[in-house]
């Protein structure tokens, strides 16, 4: 059976803005691009043009992405961590919902955060393939938290994601797979995304800021414009994910 096109590619479904000009750069003609094309050529004059402006959603993770627009994740990465980076992430989407089963509040928040992580990354520069790994699997040892020490608290998953997290990395079926070096900061990542103890790093920085990001859609309840203000600036560790929290949540209240 053909694979048909998913509601998240879908043309009806886009917004004003997902189809506009972008300045071809050997000619200075105006050509326009769709958000999820990754490549377009020149009418003018027969140059082929990356997509700068390229929104792909959910096609960044669909096992369907290939067929669905036409491109390889290499042609749709800016480089090969990139490319790396988008095969880990179906790899580990899947890898993640075997652990979180039927729990869908789990698997969305993961998802939110990866989200989050990548926004931020667009600015901060970092390892693309240890922040999308450590964003999908960072609370990964929250149900045998639950199951061990009947708390889902932080300090209890950061005790027991780090294993579960090691096993689902060391044998993923991708190549080319995780260097050892990758696979550590991950694990050191999830092993204190709750304490930020013993972690630093631009890529500790991006998850602790998506992770709080998506919980400030709670966390802001009852608190005004000034006390949000105050506590992205105090809690945030990275100058993107402080703009972004306030652009989401200040800008609002």
């Amino acid at each position: 059976m053909a694979q048909t096109q998913c509601p998240g590619q879908a043309t009806q479904f886009w917004r004003p803005g997902d189809i506009y000009d972008v300045t071809c750069p050997n000619c200075q003609a105006e050509v326009e691009f769709f958000k999820d094309e990754v490549r377009r050529k020149c009418r003018s004059c027969g140059f082929m043009i990356k997509n700068p402006r390229i929104e792909l959603g959910c096609a960044q993770w669909c096992e369907h992405a290939e067929q669905c627009l036409g491109a390889s994740r290499e042609e749709m990465a800016d480089s090969p961590d990139q490319a790396l980076g988008q095969t880990l992430k179906i790899k580990l989407i899947a890898e993640m919902k075997k652990v979180f089963g039927s729990d869908a509040r789990r698997t969305a928040h993961a998802l939110k955060v990866l989200e989050q992580a990548e926004n931020i990354m667009d600015t901060e520069k970092a390892d693309p393939v240890v922040v999308v790994a450590a964003a999908i699997l960072h609370d990964i040892g929250i149900l045998a938290a639950e199951q061990k020490h009947g708390s889902s608290a932080g300090a209890y998953q950061e005790i027991e994601g780090p294993p579960i997290a090691r096993a689902i990395l060391e044998n993923l079926d991708i190549q080319p797979s995780m260097s050892p070096e990758r696979i550590r900061h991950t694990l050191r990542i999830i092993a204190n995304h709750h304490s930020a103890r013993d972690a630093d790093g631009p890529e500790f920085d991006i998850i602790w800021d998506a992770d709080h990001i998506v919980n400030l859609a709670e966390k802001k309840k009852g608190r005004s414009p000034e006390e949000l203000t105050a506590y992205i600036d105090k809690v945030f560790r990275s100058e993107t994910g402080k703009k972004l929290a306030k652009d989401m949540y200040v800008m609002e209240s």
